[in-house]
């Protein structure tokens, strides 16, 4: 993992995408999954951005199967993001940066307002 992006487990998913002060945006994922190796750098660029706004973590569902079944997660990569203990929105699949940020920059305003 890079310095901006941190890798979760069934261990500690609760205590940091759960329980944090600030939004957590999550990457489900997976080793073999070809769409979630070209989101990965996209992430990164938005995890740069974000730093200190909102925490980035990824989550192998292969090695946390239970948290991704928790959270309904059915089909890879999927992002969800956290606030306050809750998922306020989810992303399916690749999508643009902008995208990312717009969805992230919509969170942050309620949060602002």
């Amino acid at each position: 993992m890079s310095q901006n992006v941190e890798e979760v487990n069934e261990t500690n998913f609760d205590s940091i995408a759960l329980h944090s002060q600030i939004p957590v945006l999550v990457d489900f994922w997976a080793e073999w999954c070809g769409p979630c190796r070209t989101l990965a750098p996209i992430i990164e660029a938005v995890a740069r951005q974000h730093a200190g706004t909102v925490r980035f973590v990824k989550l192998n569902v292969d090695d946390s199967p239970a948290i991704a079944v928790r959270h309904g997660i059915r089909g890879i990569p999927t992002l969800i993001l956290f606030r306050d203990g809750e998922e306020k929105e989810r992303v399916v699949g690749v999508v643009p940066e902008e995208e990312i940020l717009r969805t992230i920059n919509r969170h942050l305003n309620a949060i602002s307002n």
